[in-house]
């Protein structure tokens, strides 16, 4: 089984969900303070990413093959099960769906809130603003791409759907100036969750020395077991009303 497609694809849909909630609070930054505070914070979040991939990949070569994939397989699970569980809760009406639009209005709003303050201290709280935004997702987007492309040497293809997906999404930023609020968040957090989970329980196995079953074929085994149990975590963890309802 090729490898390259399902990791190009966990990691494009897995970085989609982050550039969305990045460009939602640039955007907002842009909308209130214009398009230079909202750069600088960018590209200094770009920076700062970059510095850290710099200075921590090599890092990675120094660690034993065994050891380091079960660790990003531990790390993968652990990632991809929270991605599930808040779909699931999400799916099941116990929490809120993520809307892009309110965060928008709601990071707009915080920004018009500062407006007694000078007009280069807000340039600066702007920058800042842009800057948090982009560094964290980022810092997400770069964990995805490590986990997904060093356990079996596909840095290339993980960092390719990543890349894909940032680009696409700065790309639809800056042809209609919103959040992209009609993306399904929610549903490809589900999606995701089942396939990072799935990835990582497949990696720590190997790592533990495990002889899965059809060998690379057992991720979409597990994809499918994770993929059926959420399903039926959303059915049980809705309310008798919902459950009716529906």
């Amino acid at each position: 089984m090729n490898l390259a497609w399902p990791i190009v694809t966990a990691a494009f849909l897995a970085s989609l969900v982050e550039a969305v909630e990045a460009l939602t609070i640039v955007l907002a930054v842009v909308t209130i303070r214009g398009w230079r505070p909202a750069a600088i914070g960018l590209f200094a979040g770009l920076c700062a990413l970059s510095g850290l991939v710099v200075l921590f990949g090599p890092a990675l070569d120094q660690i034993p093959v065994h050891l380091l994939q079960f660790i990003i397989g531990v790390l993968l699970l652990l990632f991809g099960l929270r991605w599930l569980r808040k779909a699931i809760l999400r799916a099941a009406g116990l929490i809120a769906l993520h809307d892009e639009e309110a965060a928008f209005a709601a990071e707009t709003s915080q920004l018009q809130g500062l407006v007694d303050r000078s007009e280069a201290r807000l340039d600066r709280i702007a920058s800042l603003t842009a800057f948090k935004a982009v560094l964290l997702e980022g810092l997400e987007v770069i964990f995805v791409v490590i986990a997904l492309g060093t356990g079996k040497g596909m840095f290339a293809s993980a960092a390719a759907g990543a890349i894909a997906a940032c680009s696409l999404v700065l790309l639809l930023g800056l042809a209609i100036h919103r959040p992209l609020a009609r993306v399904p968040e929610n549903a490809l957090k589900f999606i995701v969750g089942v396939l990072l989970s799935a990835f990582g329980v497949f990696w720590t196995g190997e790592a533990l020395g495990i002889a899965w079953p059809g060998s690379d074929f057992a991720i979409i085994a597990f994809a499918l077991v994770f993929f059926g149990a959420g399903c039926v975590a959303v059915v049980l963890a809705r309310r008798p009303d919902q459950r009716a309802s529906a």
